[in-house]
């Protein structure tokens, strides 16, 4: 009798549910088991993008989009392959609250500019003689620079040089477009006529971060550009001391006029591993997207082997165990969402304790070369 009875209580709540339904009504009894994990269960994945491929594929996107045919970007973007479901664009998801994207410029051309609701990055990856301008500022990049573009400021690029040029940019994309807070237009004449010197934010920072008294007031984007040789200083004055057990040596970019994440919603970090230097593992709430600059290694990630040099791109989930090994000497740029952790007191973190806090490798990632 008793085990009829259940069954019965059983069917009844499933016709209940299927009834409710009907009325868009939802049980929470049956949804909070995949509403409430214990930890988080993100579903981006761990994944990584060659260089080879992206190369490969941007170089036929040139023979058949231009910035002026489309009238945006040339820029192909790392779509989440656990994430691609969710949306008929997948969010353009490279983590569930960042997307990533390599984009082109030729000689020539210009990308017009606009304006958004989601705020910027670009790390300079390949090339020189591009700039973006940015609210009437011309800010010529160069390789390894960092620049900012925080939301709702007209920027677009154009391309002086004669060799093509490529970079990472990164924006909150998903995030702004999951709370409904998607904003753009685009600019009435193409793209800005220039109002300020080149290169003025970085000429105003000859000194690095002594900054000028003016900004001692919180402002949104007083240095555009992080020049690469003062990265790379930063990181040299670190060697003297013992690195890192987790991210080895590493530097974050930096707001001057406040000493916050330079871009409100994300942080980007420059990292260098030691050649033979092998990181303990350990995992966090936030994601992280990152380019390999130079040099090459390994990463390990849920067990997962992810081979990785210099041009690839590869991204880590929130709460994902990984830990880094370097081949030779090697400088890993990265993007995270520890701001947007941080904003709303999300951010925990959790060292391995296991194996010397080393994971035990249980597969290689096999990539597309292209």
């Amino acid at each position: 009798m008793g085990d009829k009875h259940a069954y019965m209580e059983d069917q009844d709540v499933k016709d209940f549910t299927r009834d409710i339904q009907g009325y868009n009504l939802g049980p929470l009894w049956e949804a909070i088991p995949a509403l409430m994990n214990k930890t988080p269960e993100p579903h981006a994945q761990a994944y990584l993008w060659t260089d080879e491929l992206m190369k490969k594929k941007l170089n036929e996107a040139a023979q058949i989009f231009t910035p002026d045919r489309g009238g945006e970007r040339r820029a192909i973007y790392f779509q989440n392959p656990g994430l691609t479901y969710r949306q008929p664009w997948g969010w353009a998801s490279t983590t569930q609250t960042l997307y990533a994207a390599v984009q082109l410029l030729l000689p020539g051309e210009v990308a017009p500019s606009h304006r958004h609701s989601q705020s910027a990055l670009r790390f300079i990856t390949d090339g020189e003689g591009a700039y973006t301008i940015v609210e009437g500022e011309r800010i010529f990049m160069q390789e390894g620079d960092f620049l900012v573009t925080p939301k709702n400021l007209w920027h677009g690029h154009g391309h002086v040089g004669d060799k093509p040029m490529m970079w990472m940019d990164a924006l909150d994309i998903p995030t702004i477009y999951s709370i409904g807070g998607t904003f753009f237009e685009p600019y009435p004449d193409k793209i800005e006529t220039p109002k300020r010197p080149d290169n003025f934010s970085e000429q105003r920072y000859s000194g690095g971060m002594v900054r000028p008294i003016s900004d001692r007031h919180s402002a949104v984007a007083p240095l555009a550009n992080y020049k690469w040789k003062r990265t790379e200083d930063a990181i040299a004055g670190l060697m003297k001391f013992e690195p890192d057990p987790y991210e080895g040596y590493a530097v974050e970019y930096i707001n001057p006029s406040n000493g916050q994440t330079a871009n409100p919603t994300m942080g980007a970090w420059m990292q260098k591993i030691p050649k033979g230097f092998h990181s303990k593992a350990h995992r966090h709430t936030h994601s992280v997207i990152y380019q390999v600059h130079q040099g090459s290694g390994y990463t390990v990630i849920n067990g997962v082997r992810f081979d990785w040099k210099k041009g690839d791109y590869f991204v880590i989930p929130n709460w994902a165990w990984h830990e880094h090994i370097a081949s030779e000497d090697s400088y890993l740029f990265s993007v995270n969402d520890l701001p947007i952790m941080e904003k709303f007191n999300l951010e925990q973190g959790q060292a391995l304790d296991l194996n010397n806090g080393n994971q035990k490798v249980s597969s290689e990632f096999k990539p597309f070369i292209g």
